[in-house]
């Protein structure tokens, strides 16, 4: 019997592992077919043969190359900032002693609770106040640190012992060369976490680039891919292909990167 439902319980991993891959494969194929094979009834899974000057052709319609460049430097950007700043105030939570750091800690938990599209327009209201509008620093300035990090990092940081900073103080070592020399070291795998998950939350970044930003000069990859959707018709290869454009890139940092992500949550998760 235990057999029985270990082999059921592997036929629903492989049935739900197909569901989820095969929209990734099929967009992969469909971007390399010809446009009667994508748009046939019943659909073409497989190209008779493979279509590349589809991607030579996207690049020559749009402008995907500075939606490219434009993306990696607001996600780069955005990535050092948060990993930064939560760190920084992460080490103040969990080492330092001030007046009222309870009442700090409580806002900051509450304030997980807030949805983003609530706070959005807010946002968007300082920015368009600010002159801002339109610049790269609009799509950064509202991301430059973020409070889920914050917390997160603050228990990790938790399971450290405090004989650390204090030894470290006896020592006559500054905060900031603590942090550097012996907290950063330590806390590596919840750094890449926080720094790879952030740039995949920047990457991917569709509602914020598309208030902020009203020409194509500074239109991050997402807005630009839905851009050139609306732009390119009924061409579903030349879409297909742009699509791949934007989600091969995220795919390979996180299967090279995959053990960093899981080693920080997991031990993040025993500590806490």
């Amino acid at each position: 019997m235990k057999k029985v439902i270990n082999y059921l319980l592997l036929a629903l991993i492989v049935v739900l592992s197909i569901i989820t891959v095969f929209p990734f494969i099929y967009m992969i194929l469909t971007g390399l077919m010809t446009y009667a094979e994508a748009t046939s009834i019943p659909p073409t899974l497989i190209p008779k043969s493979l279509q590349f000057q589809n991607y030579f052709e996207v690049f020559q319609r749009a402008p995907f190359l500075r939606y490219f460049a434009n993306t990696l430097f607001v996600s780069l950007f955005t990535t050092a900032a948060t990993v930064i700043t939560s760190l920084l105030a992460a080490f103040a939570l969990t080492s330092l002693e001030f007046k009222y750091k309870k009442v700090v800690t409580l806002v900051m938990v509450s304030l997980l609770m807030v949805p983003y599209e609530s706070i959005i327009f807010t946002n968007y209201q300082t920015i368009a106040q600010l002159g801002l509008l339109d610049t790269y620093l609009a799509l950064i300035l509202p991301f430059l640190t973020s409070i889920f990090y914050i917390y997160y990092l603050n228990g990790y940081l938790r399971g450290i012992p405090s004989t650390f900073y204090k030894a470290a103080k006896i020592d006559g070592a500054s905060d900031l060369e603590y942090i550097r020399r012996i907290l950063v070291p330590m806390c590596k795998p919840a750094l890449v976490t926080v720094g790879i998950l952030t740039f995949i939350m920047s990457w991917n970044s569709f509602l914020w680039p598309l208030l902020a930003t009203n020409t194509k000069y500074y239109r991050l990859l997402n807005n630009g891919l839905s851009a050139f959707t609306t732009e390119s018709g009924s061409d579903v290869q030349l879409q297909m292909a742009a699509a791949t454009l934007t989600v091969v890139p995220i795919l390979i940092i996180y299967f090279v990167f995959r053990k960093e992500i899981i080693r920080g949550v997991a031990k993040n998760g025993i500590k806490g």
